[in-house]
């Protein structure tokens, strides 16, 4: 699988990463053995968990399976840390809870080190530079090799990578900033995105072919069995792209891929994964099968009269202050 560099980084990832946000909870050990397998043996390197996913059980099923299935040093992993299971106050970014957390991800993981470490999301409640402390502390230390932040917006991830970058000290750069982005879900296009190319950040989308709406297996207005949109813990996640708008979006991924002779997954794959500024989407898989399907795309390039389609039936609405005025 061909390798890209991680933002403005040495850091070099396949163009496709593993998901891991079911493990420990929907996928059990045998078939997540199975996906790690199918993955390293197809070139994969970027696996993406986090300290939240199954309550830790992601991480330590993760950490046993690099115990004797796929060398660590083959592997970049890649964990998050500040979400908490609080009503009260969902995130902490506090630098006490961050460590912490980081400390209890590697024993999980059963390794020394995490390659990419994420601020899970934005903590209001924290001085900003108290959490991105936690950062520097943390690379410092050899705990994690480089660090990114998840779910920020795009004035939080500028004003997040310009501290780092010039702010007195030792400081982190930001390598990598981890969103959700699909043909059904554009919205990082709009600051998030622009910000991540100028600042030299690489994204990595998660939740790339829509929460699975964008395979077309929900065209029939009813969720297969097998799915995320029948599970109990993922039906909400998927409810939102079931409307009439992703309905459209669908039908010209699966009218493009007929034309190519491929899946409508390997056409909404390639999109996203060839779009500027993106260094691997996250693919969160539920069978071996249905990873070597993700997989095949690596040989995909989509023509781009096809693109320039794509773009057009998905593109979001971005008015005032996004327009060019230069132009008028």
């Amino acid at each position: 699988m061909e390798q890209r560099h991680l933002g403005r980084t040495g850091l070099r990832v396949s163009r496709i990463g593993l998901g891991t946000l079911t493990w420990g909870r929907d996928t059990d050990e045998h078939d997540a053995a199975d996906l790690l397998k199918t993955f390293w043996e197809a070139g994969g390197t970027l696996v993406d968990t986090a300290d939240v996913y199954g309550d830790g059980e992601s991480e330590y099923l993760l950490g046993k399976l690099m115990d004797g299935l796929v060398p660590r040093q083959d592997l970049v992993i890649s964990t998050k840390a500040g979400s908490v299971p609080d009503p009260d106050r969902r995130f902490d970014g506090s630098r006490g809870h961050l460590l912490s957390a980081l400390d209890a991800s590697l024993a999980r993981l059963g390794t020394d080190y995490v390659d990419v470490w994420h601020i899970h999301a934005y903590d209001p409640a924290t001085p900003l530079d108290e959490t991105l402390a936690a950062l520097d502390i943390a690379v410092g230390s050899g705990r994690v090799r480089y660090a990114g932040v998840s779910n920020f917006c795009g004035w939080q991830l500028a004003k997040a990578a310009t501290w780092q970058l010039a702010a007195p000290g030792v400081r982190t750069r930001l390598a990598s900033t981890q969103m959700e982005y699909s043909l059904l879900q554009r919205g990082v296009e709009r600051e998030v995105l622009p910000a991540a190319l100028d600042l030299g950040i690489g994204l990595l989308p998660s939740s790339p072919l829509g929460r699975g709406v964008l395979t077309g297996k929900y065209r029939n207005d009813s969720a297969p069995a097998d799915s995320r949109g029948a599970s109990e813990h993922l039906a909400l996640f998927v409810e939102p792209y079931l409307d009439d708008t992703a309905s459209r979006i669908v039908d010209a991924v699966t009218t493009a891929a007929d034309g190519l002779a491929v899946t409508a997954l390997q056409v909404a794959l390639a999109w996203v994964r060839d779009r500027p500024g993106v260094a691997a989407p996250i693919v969160g898989a539920r069978t071996a099968q249905q990873l070597t399907a993700a997989l095949s795309v690596e040989a995909l390039s989509l023509p781009d009269e096809i693109c320039r389609a794509l773009d057009d039936v998905s593109a979001p609405v971005h008015r005032y202050p996004d327009h060019d005025w230069s132009t008028l």
